[in-house]
């Protein structure tokens, strides 16, 4: 830890604080999550390590970068990227009751489906999307996902996973109704980070946890306001379907037109020279060529 200066603390948990801190090298802000080993019981001893091994792997715009990860005298440091705009929640929350424009909310839903899709094709459940695990940074134009401590690797697609995890708001029925689940479950709390990014609270609220799963599992949520298009409203309610296998896969909403131009400004630049040469002559690029495009990535 010799390398970084401590700024202040930013965050606590139960099994450890987060702080703010700088590189001495380059006077970089990042961020230290310093996690307590000698009050962890062994499954969080080793989510802690799954979690440094997945975020090694991830490296995408739309994910918090990981730096770094060290362990001294029973505490595991994980050095990570530092996010100046705080998270997607706490900007919600600044909004005091006035809705977003509809391309500020795409904007950041296509770049949180693009963070998604770089999970999901490695097979890679993230299992806690929420507005506060999701980061905004170059003021606030960009958007990331970060905090997978409790994500899970499948050996295959089809493969179900049967722990029950997650924050209760954005929990899915299948995990509600302890049925196994998949990378579906992780579209459905998508679903509920659009809604919230909509009507700047939760599709599924109640006075308690039972109250909650209820209306989770029926599915009903009030509609958003009109003034958003048929698309953006369709959409959520095709992420909210009940049966998982309803709900369309990450490339599939990728792939949909009215995102299409979005997703093509978050590609980096060298998969969109490399998958398309030549003139556009429509308004829609053939699908063809958008999951060309997404393959790239």
């Amino acid at each position: 830890m010799d390398k970084y200066e401590i700024l202040k603390k930013i965050g606590e948990g139960s099994f450890g604080k987060i702080f703010l801190a700088k590189a001495k090298v380059d006077n970089e802000q990042c961020v230290i999550k310093e996690i307590d080993l000698t009050k962890m019981p062994v499954k969080e001893k080793e989510a802690c390590q799954k979690e440094v091994i997945l975020l090694a792997k991830m490296k995408h715009a739309n994910i918090v970068t990981f730096y770094a990860s060290l362990q001294e005298e029973n505490k595991l440091y994980i050095v990570m990227e530092y996010c100046d705009g705080g998270d997607l929640m706490k900007r919600i929350n600044m909004q005091h009751g006035v809705l977003f424009e509809e391309d500020q909310i795409l904007s950041w839903f296509v770049q949180i489906s693009l963070g998604l899709k770089h999970i999901h094709d490695r097979k890679i459940l993230h299992r806690d999307i929420k507005s506060q695990n999701i980061f905004l940074s170059s003021n606030g134009k960009v958007a990331k996902l970060g905090d997978f401590g409790i994500a899970r690797q499948l050996n295959d697609t089809a493969e179900f996973a049967y722990t029950c995890v997650g924050t209760p708001y954005y929990l899915s029925p299948e995990i509600c109704e302890n049925r196994p689940y998949n990378n579906k479950t992780d579209i459905w709390s998508l679903g509920c980070v659009l809604y919230e990014l909509c009507a700047l609270k939760h599709p599924f609220e109640g006075n308690s946890l039972h109250q909650l799963v209820l209306k989770i599992c029926r599915g009903y949520f009030h509609p958003v306001s009109p003034r958003y298009s048929y698309d953006l409203r369709m959409l959520i309610s095709q992420l909210f379907k009940i049966s998982p296998r309803d709900r369309p896969s990450i490339n599939s909403i990728l792939r949909k037109p009215f995102l299409q131009k979005l997703v093509l400004r978050n590609l980096p630049l060298e998969v969109s020279i490399l998958s398309f040469r030549g003139p556009i002559k429509s308004n829609l690029m053939p699908a063809s060529i958008i999951q060309k495009m997404l393959n790239s990535i």
